[in-house]
């Protein structure tokens, strides 16, 4: 899996924090920076994303450049409040597709030849559909979910924040838990202050909601 971030706000923390203090400030947006510090701006941001201020954080953009499988884009496309364009098995050959291996799969031997015997056959008939004349955009229907697929992504950070909260939790699916914690590395390094909380409510808010399935990572912190 590779995780990029292509682009992002400038000074996003500081666009974040001068929406925020707008909404309590009698002068106008073109001076709400001035005699704005570095020190007043995390201040600023610890106390709304605390009190629950989030619409703030919608200002802020973020855009990765994502690669992983069909499994992933279709988990990951669910969060609605972002904007995606994806590789198109339609226009694009897929005769030689990358794949995808499970880990759980890849530790199994006997599991990991019946896994890559069925890839090689797969890839066997898609060139074969081509071969009669059927059309990718047909063919591409006996690819299967494994299929590595390229995909660039923009959010806001206060979907952001919703992202890794569902999907930095250790009961999410192994490949978008693994994105997300990378795309969690990837903005921290930008916006510290906004995202230094981010992550499953065990993390950001000290329970879990997971009920009896919890994965018991809280009780841990809890008694460590």
């Amino acid at each position: 899996m590779n995780v990029k971030l292509l682009n992002y706000t400038p000074d996003p923390e500081r666009v974040v924090a001068a929406a925020a203090r707008m909404c309590y400030s009698p002068i106008g947006a073109e001076k709400i920076l001035d005699d704005f510090s570095r020190e007043e701006v995390e201040k600023f941001l610890r106390k709304i994303i605390s009190m629950g201020h989030l619409s703030p954080t919608e200002h802020a953009y973020f855009t990765f450049s994502i690669s992983g499988s069909r499994v992933l884009s279709h988990q990951l496309v669910r969060h609605r409040i972002a904007s995606y364009s994806q590789k198109s098995q339609r226009y694009i050959k897929e005769e030689q597709f990358n794949y995808i291996v499970p880990p759980a799969i890849r530790a199994n031997d006997k599991a990991l030849k019946i896994y890559e015997d069925q890839i090689r056959q797969l890839k066997q008939t898609y060139n074969k559909l081509l071969e009669l004349g059927i059309h990718k955009e047909d063919a591409r229907y006996v690819l299967p979910n494994a299929c590595e697929t390229n995909i660039i992504c923009s959010f806001n950070a206060r979907s952001l924040l919703n992202f890794f909260k569902l999907r930095c939790c250790n009961r999410a699916q192994w490949e978008i838990r693994a994105l997300a914690n990378k795309m969690l590395k990837e903005v921290k390094k930008v916006a510290p202050i906004l995202f230094e909380k981010a992550g499953p409510p065990c993390v950001s808010e000290g329970v879990c909601r997971e009920g009896n399935m919890s994965c018991g990572r809280l009780k841990v912190r809890r008694n460590g």
